[in-house]
C-alpha cells in the first residue's frame, strides 16, 4: 500500500459573502427587515433539522410565523396518496408524478390570509409554493448523503408524514422515489430567485451565502476540472484497501463503498474565505446544465448527470452479492426510470487470488437455476454459484463489461472502480452467500425481479469474447498511448485509458468527461490556453471535466514527474 495523498475534502475556492453561525445570520437578516418587509419564504429540502431551523428563523421576531407543516393534508392522507408510488416492496417503488400542490390542504391554503404590509415568515417544505411572490426567498438545502446518515439515526421524517422510526432503507426509498423528486422539481424552478442559501449540515453551526456568492461558486466550479466530496461506507463484504490509500479511519472494521462521483448524492464544497460551505453537487447540474454536461448530453439526459464512478473494496473482504441490473424496458415499465444501470468493473488493484463472477456457464438451464436460487433462499442452504456462473481470475487493470441483464459480482480480493450509468438503487440481488447485513438482518433478495431481466444467452464463450478486456489501441506518440477499453456496444458510455509519462492532450468533445487516476501518485490538468488554473489530482481520485472546458492536457506532476501514469476517462457516446 502507498502513503495516502488522497484529498477527502476537495473544494472550489472563491471570494464572496458568507455568514457563519446563528448570530451572524440573524444579524444579517434582521438588517434587511425594513428594506424587504412583507413575506419571507424559507424553503427546505427534505432531511433538514426543523427544530434548529425553526429556532433560527423564529429569532427574527416576525409578526407572523407560519409553518407549512400546519397547512398540509393529514399524514394519513399523504400516506394514502403516496403509497401507489412507494408500494409494499422493501426496496423498490415507482418514480412519482406528484408536486407540492398535492400535499397541501386546499381549504387551509385558501383560508391563509397573508399580510404584505407587515413581516411574515412562511417556513418549511413547499414554502416557495405557498408564497410564490415572497419579498425574500431563502433555501435551507441538504445533501442526500447527509440525509441518509440522519435516517440511520432516526433523525428525519418524510415530507408530511411521521415516519422517523422507519428503517433507513424505507427512508431511502421514500426519498428516492418521492421526496427528493418533489424537492428537486421545485428547486429547479426557483434557483434563480433564491436570495440566500443555508448550509445546516453541521448541527449548531449554520452558514449562509447570498445569491451572488452562490452563482460565483457554480460559475467557478463549472469553468475548470473539479471534484465532488467523496463519502465512504462500510459493507458486509467490505475490504481494507481504501483505509490506507484514501487515508481513512483504521479503527473501522472495513470500508466497502466510496462514492467519488455520484452528483445526485455527493456534496460540493465551496471554500469561501477559508470556510467550507456544503451543498448538494446536484445544484451544479441544475444550475449550469449545459456548461457542465454539454448540449448533446443535456438533450439526451436533461438535468441528470449520467455517469457514475464509485469504488467497491473487497481486498481483505468478501464476495459481493450475486446480482443483475434491470434492462431498460423493465426499469421503465416497472419503476418509471428512463434508463438503466449499465456498468463495468475496472480493477485498479487486485490480490493474487482476486476474481470476478460474470455471465452464465455454457448450457445453463434457466428454470433449473431459478429453482436453485429459490431453494437456497427458502431453506438457507448454499447456492452452488460456480455451477451456474463463470468465475474469472482478475488482475490489476483488467476491465469487465457488464451491460444490464448480465449476472455478475466482484469476488474477494479486488479493488473495483465501478463505471456505470447513474440509476443507483436498482440492483437485484440473487444470492448473498448466507450473510447478514450490517444491521444484523438478511439483506433483501430479488430473485423474482432478477428472473425477468437475466439475459440467458450471455454465457461463457460470449462473455470471454465480448465482455472482458476489450482493449483496442486508438493512438500513441512519444511517451503516451491511448486505448479504448469498452464499454459494451449496448451501453452509452465510452471509456478510454491513457498511459503517459509526458503531457497528453484531451478534448471534451462537447460532452462532460469523468476521469480517475489509475496509476501514478499525482497528475496535473492544464488548459493549453490558460482558461483555468492548473488542477492537481492524486492516485485513485475521480474528477470531472465540464463540457465547456474543451481542450485540456494531463501530465505527471510532483513525485510522479518523469514516471508512467494512467487515467481512465468516461464520456457519453455521440457518434462513432
Amino acid at each position: 500500500m502507498r502513503k495516502s495523498n488522497y484529498n477527502q475534502k476537495p473544494a472550489t475556492k472563491i471570494s464572496g459573502n458568507i455568514y457563519r453561525g446563528s448570530e451572524e445570520i440573524i444579524s444579517t437578516l434582521t438588517a434587511l427587515k425594513d428594506e424587504k418587509k412583507g413575506i419571507w419564504a424559507v424553503e427546505c429540502y427534505q432531511g433538514v433539522r426543523h427544530d434548529e431551523l425553526r429556532a433560527l428563523f423564529g429569532a427574527l421576531d416576525a409578526d407572523r410565523f407560519i409553518d407549512t407543516a400546519e397547512l398540509m393534508r393529514e399524514p394519513e392522507e399523504i400516506e394514502a396518496l403516496t403509497h401507489p408510488y412507494l408500494t409494499d416492496d422493501r426496496l423498490f417503488g415507482r418514480r412519482n408524478t406528484l408536486t407540492y400542490a398535492d400535499f397541501f390542504d386546499p381549504e387551509k391554503i385558501e383560508s391563509l390570509k397573508l399580510d404584505t404590509d407587515g413581516f411574515s415568515i412562511i417556513y418549511g417544505h413547499g414554502a416557495a409554493y405557498v408564497a410564490p411572490r415572497a419579498t425574500l426567498l431563502l433555501y435551507a438545502d441538504m445533501p442526500r448523503w447527509e440525509i441518509q446518515m440522519r435516517s440511520r439515526r432516526h433523525e428525519v421524517c418524510g415530507i408530511g408524514v411521521n415516519n422517523e422510526s422507519d428503517a433507513p432503507s424505507i427512508h431511502y426509498k421514500r426519498g428516492y422515489f418521492l421526496d427528493w423528486v418533489i424537492c428537486d422539481a421545485l428547486k429547479r424552478r426557483i434557483m434563480d430567485k433564491v436570495d440566500f442559501w443555508i448550509d445546516s449540515v453541521e448541527s449548531g453551526n449554520p452558514k449562509m451565502i447570498d445569491s451572488e456568492t452562490f452563482a460565483r461558486g457554480l460559475d467557478a466550479t463549472v469553468a475548470r476540472p473539479f471534484r465532488v466530496v467523496p463519502f465512504f461506507d462500510p459493507a458486509p463484504w467490505g475490504g481494507q484497501w481504501m483505509k490506507d490509500v484514501c487515508g481513512l479511519d483504521n479503527k473501522q472494521a472495513n470500508y466497502g463503498w466510496c462514492f467519488d462521483c455520484v452528483p445526485e448524492e455527493n456534496s460540493l464544497y465551496l471554500d469561501i474565505e477559508g470556510t467550507l460551505f456544503e451543498m448538494p453537487s446536484n445544484n451544479l447540474v441544475f444550475g449550469r446544465t449545459r456548461r457542465l454536461l454539454g448540449a448533446p448530453v443535456e438533450a439526451r439526459f436533461g438535468q441528470d448527470f449520467p455517469i457514475r464512478f464509485d469504488f467497491l473494496d473487497t481486498m481483505g473482504g468478501g464476495n459481493l452479492s450475486l446480482q443483475v441490473h434491470p434492462t431498460t424496458q423493465y426499469i421503465r415499465e416497472t419503476f418509471g426510470i428512463p434508463y438503466t444501470q449499465d456498468e463495468s468493473y475496472y480493477l485498479i488493484d487486485a490480490q493474487e487470488d482476486a476474481s470476478v463472477y460474470l455471465g452464465l456457464k455454457s448450457g445453463v438451464d434457466p428454470d433449473e437455476m431459478i429453482a436453485a436460487l429459490n431453494h437456497s433462499q427458502e431453506t438457507g442452504e448454499p447456492f452452488d454459484v460456480e455451477r451456474f456462473v463463470n468465475k474469472w481470475p482478475a488482475k490489476k487493470h483488467d476491465h469487465y463489461l457488464i451491460p444490464a441483464g448480465t449476472i455478475h459480482c466482484s469476488g474477494a480480493g479486488a479493488m473495483v472502480l465501478e463505471i456505470s450509468a447513474t440509476p443507483s438503487i436498482f440492483t437485484f440481488k440473487l444470492y448473498d452467500w448466507g450473510r447478514l447485513g450490517l444491521d444484523g438482518l438478511p439483506r433483501p433478495i430479488n430473485i423474482a425481479h432478477g428472473s425477468h431481466v437475466i439475459q440467458w444467452e450471455r454465457q461463457t464463450d460470449i462473455i470471454a469474447k465480448h465482455f472482458i478486456n476489450r482493449t483496442e489501441p486508438v493512438a500513441e506518440g512519444n511517451g503516451w498511448k491511448e486505448e479504448r477499453t469498452g464499454l459494451h456496444e449496448n451501453e452509452f458510455i465510452e471509456t478510454r485509458r491513457h498511459w503517459f509519462s509526458c503531457p497528453v492532450s484531451h478534448e471534451t468533445g462537447g460532452g462532460v468527461n469523468v476521469l480517475n487516476v489509475i496509476e501514478g501518485d499525482e497528475i496535473i490538468v492544464e488548459s493549453p490556453t490558460g482558461e483555468f488554473e492548473p488542477f492537481v489530482a492524486h492516485y485513485a481520485e475521480t474528477f470531472i471535466v465540464p463540457a465547456s472546458v474543451g481542450s485540456y492536457t494531463i501530465r505527471p506532476h510532483g513525485p510522479s514527474e518523469g514516471k508512467k501514469c494512467g487515467t481512465i476517462k468516461a464520456y457519453v457516446r455521440f457518434r462513432e
